[in-house]
């Protein structure tokens, strides 16, 4: 049965695939020189997986995906809901040569009916707010790992998810909420003056790291490494943020700090 969430949320994000990928015309050039798109925080977790099959939870247009398969050596899948990203997504692999399989389906759909298992599920950074049900998503993820598989995730902190761009509270913390949002908007281009403006809208959900933790823990994960951190990977979320190298960022001046980001792992 279609869930008319990610449904919508498929349509917006075809959208706004479309308005990113027009910032990225250089793309093939880059990863063809080897650009790594991976943070040092998501390769240090993700480990040797040289030689392993991971998959890549809603993967967008593939770019950590094929740097996945590209510079740590895994056998790698992507899947995504935007029917616009995975066709880019496998533009790219074709155009660089980076082998890797995309399929293009709602996780849960996927999760239902693929008789793949693996030894590692990644995700991260603005992906499970889009997921309609955490407990459905992880008992997915125990579901398509090999025992002893390990599950990798980075995520924005909830707490910073519930900021406006006037840092005053917005939005839910806890609980899995539908929240109409206007659409998925051109993050890409740091639109903070809102030029894109997406003709579907879409749906968000707010999960806690408790939601996340006790969904993972009850699908019978057994978490590993938990950690916070006071900066932001590859995303300005404010303007005026203050870039400290490796694509971090930090609050701007003034602003308290508070957790930017979350990291789980766990083993099946």
């Amino acid at each position: 049965m279609t869930n008319p969430y990610h449904e919508a949320n498929r349509k917006s994000w075809n959208s706004a695939t479309e308005r990113h990928q027009s910032h990225r015309p250089d793309l093939i050039e880059q990863i063809s020189s080897g650009y790594n798109t991976l943070y040092a925080e998501d390769m240090a977790l993700l480990g040797d997986i040289r030689g392993k099959s991971v998959v890549h939870l809603q993967c967008n247009n593939g770019l950590d995906t094929l740097s996945i398969a590209k510079h740590l050596g895994a056998n790698i899948t992507g899947v995504d809901i935007s029917d616009y990203a995975i066709e880019v997504a496998r533009q790219l692999s074709d155009a660089c040569a980076i082998p890797a399989r995309f399929v293009r389906s709602d996780i849960f759909d996927w999760f239902d009916t693929t008789e793949d298992r693996f030894d590692v599920v990644y995700t991260s950074y603005g992906a499970i707010n889009w997921i309609s049900d955490v407990v459905r998503w992880a008992k997915g993820i125990a579901h398509v790992l090999k025992p002893s598989g390990k599950f990798v995730m980075v995520e924005f902190h909830p707490g910073r998810n519930m900021l406006e761009q006037d840092f005053c509270v917005a939005y839910n913390y806890m609980g899995g909420i539908p929240e109409e949002t206007p659409g998925v908007g051109d993050y890409v281009g740091n639109d903070y003056e809102g030029a894109f403006a997406n003709p579907n809208p879409a749906y968000e959900f707010s999960y806690a790291l408790s939601d996340i933790y006790n969904a993972l823990v009850d699908a019978g994960l057994t978490i590993t490494h938990f950690k916070e951190y006071p900066y932001i990977n590859g995303w300005q979320p404010w303007p005026n943020m203050r870039h400290i190298g490796d694509r971090r960022y930090l609050q701007p001046e003034g602003i308290p700090n508070i957790p930017m980001m979350y990291s789980f792992a766990a083993v099946k």
